[in-house]
């Protein structure tokens, strides 16, 4: 197959949108910075964020890559099928339950980042232990949409997969690192425009190709495979519920959501948005799970692509950019490439800003540099979006399967971070010990549940856990399991240890996280003899002999 030259020329005009609605957002950014924080304007706008332009960048956000040629992936795998598209019903739920319970304790005392009450709660040295899981989350994200964006280039416009990695990483951390969270929500409203138009576009003529039979047919009945609808087994039900939880709970805490919640001008504001914005991936998602249904009632023998099957050669993860290199014209196609472009770069630059927004005020302002000037902090915030995206793009050159990256992703953040914030919140007095035992009693239940595509065989086998292909699977909800454990031992060990500090049980002096005030110390009281009673001696002095 030769270079789409049509393709290439679309493709860059799209990037150079991006960067010059980047540049301007980059202005606008100056001119928010004579009436508030510099750092404060780069990281959450000023606060004065509009409910437009805040609903679009959240949707956009959370519409990624990963997301979009996931879903796909997951429809057309025989394997799985509709029935196991989770991420629209779970972010429907995570935007609904965030914005009930999380938006107005996280606005009430004007927080910067997510990080703020966790350092508030559990001191500086915890509070960086916990920024881990959530870079990890983010850089693991941009790598897993990067890695997206590279199997479309390479399938439609028939080039090296790394330099639509390289080309795509450069313009979002150069758009970013200029306009700071104006450049993101500006260029996410055009992005989301774009991929809804792309996407749509394509489907009518996927669907309407000669070598597809009729999808509501296949839908559930056998013809090319098993009806793409899917299947869910009653022994499959608890790891169904387990990842169903897994993305509406676990989608929560993260600097992405909270940043446009800061964002947000009021708390009624933020709440819209994030209730909205659940919506509008459902919306979003609707033409991937019919180009995965398409794929699933293709006759390839009939197209140019041919036979073994795009499952039967391993490249269901680029299912999506298949179709529309095979399904759909050459115009079309290069439309729907621009969609997946957006897609990336609408979450990828998010992800970025995250990252680096934590960094800086966090890690840097609050640990290692208190007196640190604005100028500073946004010079940091610029350094680490240059090294984070150069690190998520180097991580994108190894990912085998987009969806199991993407969703990897976030589970040290489910399963440490969303007890230690619930706590912080919800859960009054607990305190540095509890949050340090959660944190390592989690991370160790985790690892040692294993992990398929790490190839790290599992040292528990919960119940359900079983063999398949050679690979242990565990059945068990063992991921939900992790984090309530998690969030069960934050609070036991801490009102265990404040209970033993107050009885004077432990020493004081033992207590080296400052937990227990001196205030709130009990001092023993002095036994009463039940026959003699108490007798108390009253001892007048005289100032005025003390002073002669």
């Amino acid at each position: 197959m030769a270079l789409n030259i049509p393709g290439l020329v679309a493709t860059i005009v799209f990037y150079a949108i991006m960067l010059a609605t980047g540049i301007w957002a980059a202005w606008k950014t100056k001119k928010e910075e004579k009436n508030a924080n510099r750092s404060e304007v780069a990281m959450v706008g000023g606060r004065n964020m509009n409910i437009f332009v805040g609903l679009f960048t959240t949707t956009a956000t959370w519409v990624g890559g990963g997301y979009i040629n996931g879903t796909s992936e997951i429809v057309y795998l025989p394997t799985r099928g509709l029935a196991w598209v989770l991420a629209p019903v779970g972010y429907v739920l995570a935007f609904i339950i965030g914005g009930l319970f999380f938006v107005k304790p996280m606005r009430s005392k004007s927080y910067v980042t997510m990080m703020d009450p966790l350092q508030e709660t559990y001191g500086n040295t915890m509070g960086t232990l916990l920024f881990l899981p959530t870079l990890i989350g983010d850089v693991f994200w941009f790598a897993a949409i990067l890695s997206a964006l590279g199997a479309t280039m390479s399938v439609i416009l028939d080039i090296r997969g790394y330099l639509a990695i390289i080309i795509s990483a450069c313009t979002v951390i150069l758009y970013t690192l200029l306009g700071g969270l104006y450049s993101v929500a500006y260029t996410d409203v055009i992005q989301l425009v774009f991929m809804m138009v792309s996407l749509w576009t394509c489907v009518p003529f996927a669907l309407l190709n000669s070598a597809t039979e009729n999808i509501y047919y296949t839908a559930v009945n056998e013809f090319y495979q098993i009806p793409w609808i899917g299947k869910l087994e009653t022994e499959y039900l608890g790891r169904w519920l387990d990842e169903l939880l897994y993305v509406a709970l676990g989608s929560i805490p993260w600097q992405i959501y909270f940043q446009r919640v800061l964002a947000a001008s009021s708390t009624r504001q933020a709440r819209l948005t994030s209730y909205f914005a659940g919506f509008g991936c459902v919306f979003m998602v609707i033409p991937s799970v019919l180009i995965g249904a398409v794929a699933a009632s293709t006759d390839w023998n009939q197209t140019s692509y041919g036979l073994p099957t795009p499952n039967e050669r391993g490249e269901s993860s680029m299912i999506l950019p298949i179709v529309l290199q095979y399904l759909c014209p050459t115009y079309v196609s290069v439309a729907g490439l621009g969609a997946i472009a957006a897609a990336v770069m609408s979450s990828a630059d998010s992800a970025l800003l995250s990252a680096s927004s934590m960094l800086a005020h966090n890690i840097y302002r609050k640990i290692l540099r208190k007196k640190a000037t604005e100028k500073e902090v946004v010079c940091i915030m610029r350094v680490s979006m240059v090294v984070f995206g150069a690190a998520a793009a180097g991580l994108a050159f190894l990912s085998n399967s987009v969806y199991d990256l993407w969703f990897l992703s976030g589970e040290l953040v489910y399963a440490l971070l969303f007890p230690q914030l619930c706590c912080v919140l919800f859960i009054p007095n607990t305190n540095t010990y509890g949050s340090a035992a959660g944190f390592f009693f989690g991370f160790l239940l985790r690892l040692l549940a294993g992990e398929p595509s790490l190839k790290i065989p599992p040292v528990i086998h919960y119940p359900g856990c079983c063999l398949v292909d050679g690979v242990y699977v565990q059945l068990f909800p063992f991921k939900t399991f992790t984090m309530l454990l998690t969030l069960g031992t934050i609070v036991a060990v801490s009102y265990l240890v404040a209970f033993l500090f107050k009885r004077n049980i432990l020493p004081h002096g033992w207590d080296v996280c400052s937990v227990i005030k001196e205030s709130e110390a009990s001092v023993p009281l002095p036994e009463l003899d039940e026959q003699a009673g108490l007798q108390i001696n009253i001892v007048y002095i005289n100032p005025i002999e003390i002073h002669t």
